[in-house]
């Protein structure tokens, strides 16, 4: 990603949902899931302006969703649009059984950039029981020696609870055995009452980073964190720590650890639903327009609710008093949906902000544009 990056012109990452359609059912859709098509979804002429818009847009990552979006007829016709329109597109790709051999050589085909799968666990037991697809880590693991065998990159994404917290060291010693480009270490926004029990406490959270961050030195791929923003005050505080350029254990310290950008997720990321909702990300479900009425563009750049997210100063509680706010700023989807306030604490945050202890500690407020976790294929 260029030095010059503006956030407030062009999103570091786009995501379109392109169906809520799927065959089996899954826990993190819900009762949104459905075997057929919502009648409502863009049609092909409406994905294809929206690619052209988001081609214009120019974001560096530009990530395919959905419940299933093999259910989708035309996705690899959609997947070659958005090659030949310049985006490098992603595909992210539940365990179904529509995910075979042939549609893999199709995504091949089709010019796909890569392919995102999902682990949940090192096992197949808790990998099932966590992401509620019965068989989906065997197909999982065979899509990876599909995805090898036609030289299609692809990364992994976790979605972490209570259930799975004990697994990082565990699925990354299983992930160090794969071609994988980039670990997507994702943490839970409770929408039901159920995955609020499920969620990790702060202490947990903070005790997760401190394990990620030990990992991110020691693997051979990126590890990436999502909806924990707080890992970059994490990082920030482990690195004045080793200012004198030892660590905690008297070994030389890294000159930088992937997986952070230099901003929080909430000012540089947009999220379309299958029917052309705009969102700030697909876990804060206030929307700013629809593609259907207003150009992308116009909707990131302009709309109130991407203005008011990318200001920092709209922060309230202890992430408006933070002094890692221009770099963190706290999960606005957990603060969401926890609150219904998307300007407030994030409650999955530890730490005790105050001004004095970051000027005491000379804690670097920003971060260099190096240490952002993407590539630009």
């Amino acid at each position: 990603m260029k030095n010059n990056f503006d956030e407030n012109k062009t999103p570091v990452v786009a995501i379109w949902e392109t169906t809520q359609a799927c065959d089996v059912p899954r826990l993190d859709y819900g009762d949104l899931v459905q075997s057929e098509a919502d009648p409502l979804e863009l049609n092909t002429l409406e994905a294809q302006q929206l690619i052209d818009e988001m081609a214009e847009l120019c974001p560096p990552i530009f990530i395919l969703t959905g419940a299933d979006p093999l259910k989708r007829k035309d996705i690899y016709e959609l997947v070659q649009y958005a090659s030949k329109q310049g985006l490098h597109p992603f595909l992210e790709l539940p365990a179904t059984p529509l995910l075979t051999p042939a549609a893999i050589a199709e995504l091949k085909h089709a010019r796909l950039s890569r392919l995102v799968l999902n682990l949940d666990a090192a096992s197949a037991e808790l990998h099932d029981l966590v992401c509620g697809i019965h068989g989906s880590f065997d197909r999982t693991m065979e899509a990876i020696q599909w995805a090898d065998h036609w030289k299609l990159p692809y990364q992994i994404a976790t979605h972490f609870c209570e259930r799975n917290l004990h697994e990082l060291e565990n699925l990354a010693a299983l992930l160090q055995t794969l071609r994988i480009k980039q670990w997507n270490v994702a943490f839970p926004v409770p929408t039901t009452p159920e995955e609020l029990e499920e969620t990790p406490s702060p202490g947990e959270f903070e005790s997760a980073f401190a394990r990620i961050y030990t990992l991110a030195q020691k693997v051979s791929f990126k590890i990436k964190t999502s909806e924990a923003p707080h890992y970059r005050r994490y990082v920030l505080q482990q690195q004045a720590r080793e200012r004198n350029g030892l660590d905690p254990n008297g070994h030389q310290a890294p000159d930088g650890i992937p997986g952070i950008m230099p901003f929080n997720e909430s000012r540089g990321t947009l999220f379309i639903s299958h029917t052309g909702d705009v969102y700030p990300c697909a876990g804060l479900h206030v929307a700013a327009g629809n593609v259907r009425v207003a150009s992308v563009a116009e909707i990131y750049r302009s709309s109130q609710v991407f203005t008011l997210l990318r200001d920092p100063v709209n922060l309230t509680g202890k992430c408006g008093e933070c002094a890692f706010k221009g770099v963190c700023g706290g999960s606005r989807a957990r603060a969401y949906a926890m609150y219904g306030d998307m300007f407030t604490q994030d409650p999955a945050c530890i730490y005790r902000p105050t001004e004095q202890a970051a000027v005491r500690n000379s804690v670097p407020l920003t971060l260099p544009s190096e240490k952002v976790a993407i590539e630009e294929p």
